[in-house]
This record gives C-alpha cells, structure tokens and sequence, in this order.
C-alpha cells in the first residue's frame, strides 16, 4: 500500500505558511464568489433585489474572481506535487500568491468602488465606452488587476519550467517526447511531471499573449487616437482566457495522479498512450480558442473550421488516458474511500459530464442558437464545479489529513453529498433553462424564466453549505500545531 503522507512531501516551515496562505484565501474567494453568484441567481429569481448596474458588476467580479481562484488554487496543487521531482524556490511560490492578492483587490477596487461591469472578457471598445457608468481609471484599474495576477502567474511557471529543465535537460523530455515513437519507456517518469511540462508551455504563451492585449487596451484607454483591431483584441483575450482556464484544470488533475494510488496501493506509471494524450493536447489547447468565436462571421474562415474540428477533439485525450487510468486504477483494489479520495473520483464524473454540453455546443448549427443562453454557463460551471473544484478539494484534506482526524466524519458525510446534490441541481438548472433558450447575462428575466433560476438558487444554496462546511474544517486543521514537521526533499530557495 502506497504511504499516504511519503517524506518528500513533508514541508518546511516556510513553506508551510505559504501553502496555507494559497489555501485559505483560495477557500475564502470561492466562498465570496459564490455568494455573488447566488445573489445573481436570486436577483433573476425575483427573491432579492439586484439593481441592473449592481447585477453586471457582480457578474463582473464573479467570474474574474472564480478563474482566477481556480487557476491559484490549482498552481498550489501542482507546486505541492512537482517539488518532489524538481527543486522548486517558495520565493516564486510567495511571489505569485503576493501579486495575485493585489491584483485581486485591483479588480474589486474597480468593481465596487470605479464601478466597472465589462465583464470578465474587457472587449474592446467597451471598457473605454461605458456611457459614464464607470470611468476609464475604473477599466484600467481592472485591466492592471489581470496584469498583475498574469506576471505572478509567470512568475511561477518560469520557475517550474528552469527546474524541470535542469532536471530532464529540456521540456520535450518532461513531456515525455522521446518515447512517442520508440524506445524502452521509462515507466517510472511521473505523470505530475508530464502535466506540469504542459501547462508550464501552454499557459506561459496565453499569459503573454494576454499581457500583450492588456498593454495595448490600457494604451488605447489614455491615448484614443491609437486604434486597435477589434478582431486582433478579441482573439488575443480569448486565446489568454481559453488556454488559462484549460491549464488550471490541468494543473489540478495532478491532484488524481499523486492522490488516487494511495489510497488504491497501485502504481499510476505513464505508457505511451498518456504521453501521446498530453503531447497532443498541448498543441491543441493553443489553436482551439477560435471556436468561442463562430459568431464572428470576420474571422477567417479557417480558423473558424480549426475551431470547430478540434474542438471535438481537444479535451478527450487527456481525459481519456485519466479517467480510464482512475477506474483501472481502484477496481477491486480495496481503496479505502478517504475523502480525498471521494473528490478525486467525483472530479472524474464532473470533468467528464462537463464536456459533453461543451463539445455541443461546439457544433456550429448548436452554437447559433445556443452560444448566448444558460446552456453555456451550464456548462462551464459543471466541469468546474463538479470537476476541477473537487480536485483542488481533494488536495486540500491530503494536506490536512496528518494533523486533522477529528471532526472528519461531518466534513464528508455530510458536506460531501450535500456539494454533490447542490452541484447537480445548480448545473440542472442552467443547461435545463439553456435548452428553452433563456438567455445569458440578462438581469431581469421573464415571468417563465423564474422557475429555473429558483431551482438554480436553491442548488446553489446547497453548495455554498457544503463549501462553507469544508472551509471551517480545513481552515480549524491548518490552524492547529502540526505533529511534526520535516525537511522536504529538495531546496527551497
């Protein structure tokens, strides 16, 4: 049986603080968040009264807010496990979680103080063209919100990205390339190794190319008369946005492969099939972003049909070669059914449910009529909800698990299945009203729309508990004096 808590996990006391910081402002912020999101649903549901200018700016910081979390708490993931295999510096670590705090009161500075409700997407020209709802300090300010969580971000990967370098001698071999084709394959590399190696390359490129469009809206924003190609803009934010949101996801299912074998006592060893699945899906996470764009009847033509081929086909290999890896994993393998271990296998039904309402609307003649509705929030909110979410759960009580037994039983009895029925419930109810057509980002909705933003808001109700419920019982464990408290195997920096 594989050792739960091996010594090379063991941290220092620097360490330990940051993972700690990572952990409970992540818990907070998710918290936050989905409060602002049950305020919109009820204000939709006609049970609270949102105003329409209040409803947009907290649409605004919720779904900022929500990817960014994810992606923070999906870098702690990702850091935790990696440092086993290559010398990771806690200063990168530090860094990251620094800037993204300050990047996040940046936005809701510009939220709740400026006023500015653009959304997530600041497309261009609307956050310079706001009719005087917000000013144009308020949209800067949120643009250099998503700057700064952007270089902390990349703070971070290059330092991934140097160690795994010294330690394979390039990324091609963290990724695994050489045994594509042949060769006697080490079985023994790790696949936390081969995911990082992927989302370091693919998120690296989206940060920079969000950068660059972030430098060139906040040049326009004081200098007007530098005009910019609304195309150009919308491509680079949704290339950023897309790759961004993919790599915290990969980031996260580290959590499955460290996680799983332990509690399974079988070895989880990459074969050629897995390389081959993360080696494809690097490359098609980078030319995948066109297919928000198939409204866009501007775009070339054939970036258009890029978008549309792989979007089919861009999330199934990696989740392939993971689902297929958990089930064969803990089939009668007497897994003892920890929580982690729980969330681990939940994270496998939500990212695969998740896909299925997203590859339809993929579909050019489904996207027409169903891009603008509830079908795709539904979506999104399934694979992140029910998929990504609970990985980073599932890290979270692993980290815990050594100086908290105590109080366990009410985490996952009850908290567990209650996420679980609120999750299902919640998502229902988006892809449900998506399916009549209800529309997305609208405010006030029609007498017919209400009933599905009820159910919707009671769902969210339930998940909110549940997460509330964790939150305490994490936050009480990382609170209390380690038993003890070792070196961990590489340098710190």
């Amino acid at each position: 049986m594989s050792t739960v808590h091996p010594d090379n996990e063991a941290l220092s006391g620097s360490e330990r603080v940051v993972l700690n910081l990572y952990v409970v402002t992540a818990l907070a912020v998710f918290l936050l968040m989905m409060l602002f999101g049950l305020a919109m649903r009820m204000g939709q549901g006609t049970w609270l009264d949102v105003p329409p200018n209040i409803f947009y700016e907290l649409m605004t910081a919720h779904g900022a807010g929500m990817v960014g979390t994810i992606g923070l708490a999906s870098c702690a993931v990702m850091w935790f496990f990696l440092r086993k295999y290559v010398p990771l510096h806690v200063s990168m670590f530090a860094a990251n979680y620094v800037l993204f705090v300050l990047g996040a009161l940046a936005i809701l500075a510009a939220v709740f103080l400026g006023g500015y409700a653009g959304a997530w997407t600041f497309l261009y020209p609307l956050p310079v063209h706001s009719l005087g709802v917000w000013s144009i300090n308020a949209a800067a300010l949120f643009m250099v919100g998503y700057l700064l969580i952007g270089v902390g971000f990349l703070l971070f990967y290059l330092d991934a990205m140097l160690a795994i370098i010294r330690v394979y001698g390039n990324l091609g071999r963290g990724l695994g390339l050489q045994w594509l084709f042949g060769g006697e394959l080490d079985k023994s590399h790790p696949p936390t190794v081969v995911a990082s190696t992927m989302v370091v390359i693919v998120n690296s490129l989206g940060i920079l190319g969000g950068a660059v469009v972030l430098v060139m809206c906040l040049i326009n924003a004081y200098v007007p008369s530098i005009t910019l190609d609304a195309l150009l803009v919308k491509n680079l934010i949704y290339f950023f946005g897309h790759v961004f949101i993919n790599a915290s996801i990969y980031m996260a299912v580290i959590a499955v492969y460290e996680l799983l074998p332990r509690f399974s006592g079988r070895h989880w060893g990459v074969s050629r099939p897995f390389l081959w699945a993360w080696a494809c899906t690097t490359v098609m996470v980078l030319i995948v972003y066109p297919h928000h764009l198939l409204m866009d009847y501007v775009m070339p033509h054939w970036a258009l049909v890029v978008g549309q081929i792989i979007s089919y086909t861009s999330g199934l290999p990696v989740f392939v070669v993971t689902a297929y890896g958990a089930l064969t994993n803990v089939y009668r393998s007497g897994i003892r059914w920890t929580l982690p271990a729980k969330l681990a296998m939940l994270s496998m039904f939500g990212w695969a449910a998740g896909i299925v309402p997203a590859i339809i609307d993929g579909t050019i003649s489904v996207n027409e009529v169903m891009h603008n509705t509830q079908w795709v929030p539904g979506h999104f909110h399934f694979y992140l909800l029910l998929g990504v979410l609970p990985m980073v759960l599932a890290l979270m009580f692993h980290v815990i698990d050594a100086r908290s037994v105590s109080g366990r039983p009410i985490a996952g009895r009850l908290s567990f299945p209650l996420y679980i029925v609120g999750g299902l419930i919640f998502v229902g109810a988006f892809l449900d009203a998506g399916h009549v057509s209800v529309p997305r980002r609208y405010a006030v909705h029609l007498p017919q729309w209400l009933p599905y933003d009820r159910v919707g808001s009671v769902g969210a109700i339930l998940v909110i508990v549940a997460t509330l419920i964790f939150t305490v019982h994490i936050t009480a464990a990382l609170l209390r004096t380690p038993r003890h408290a070792a070196s961990p195997a590489h340098g710190s920096g």
